[in-house]
């Protein structure tokens, strides 16, 4: 396969016309770029929280309670294990929460 031979005389004549017109628009006022914005991601702190949850025989969590609120959550798995459904007992929950910093 042949190869096109490039015409030097044809580029040079391109590389200095390019080059003149480069010199005229240094004559000019030169225009500053605006700086871009930053892009970086909002941090986020992710952290762990205790609850307790009450739960059904098969695992299912029917109630969620705050970690100092022990004796609700108790009292609302007595109530729901006294209404004849199968018994629901009261087990510690880890929930994560996650906060942006700015």
């Amino acid at each position: 396969m042949a190869r096109k031979v490039a015409n030097r005389k044809e580029l040079r004549a391109q590389v200095e016309a390019a080059e003149a017109a480069e010199a005229q628009d240094e004559g000019a006022p030169k225009k500053k770029k605006a700086k871009r914005k930053s892009r970086s991601k909002k941090t986020t702190e992710v952290r762990m929280k205790m609850f307790w949850g009450v739960f059904n025989q098969s695992m299912k969590r029917v109630a969620l309670y705050e970690f100092d609120q022990k004796d609700e959550a108790e009292a609302k798995a007595a109530d729901l294990s006294k209404s004849g459904k199968p018994p629901h007992f009261v087990q510690k929950v880890k929930e994560t929460i996650e906060e942006t910093i700015e």
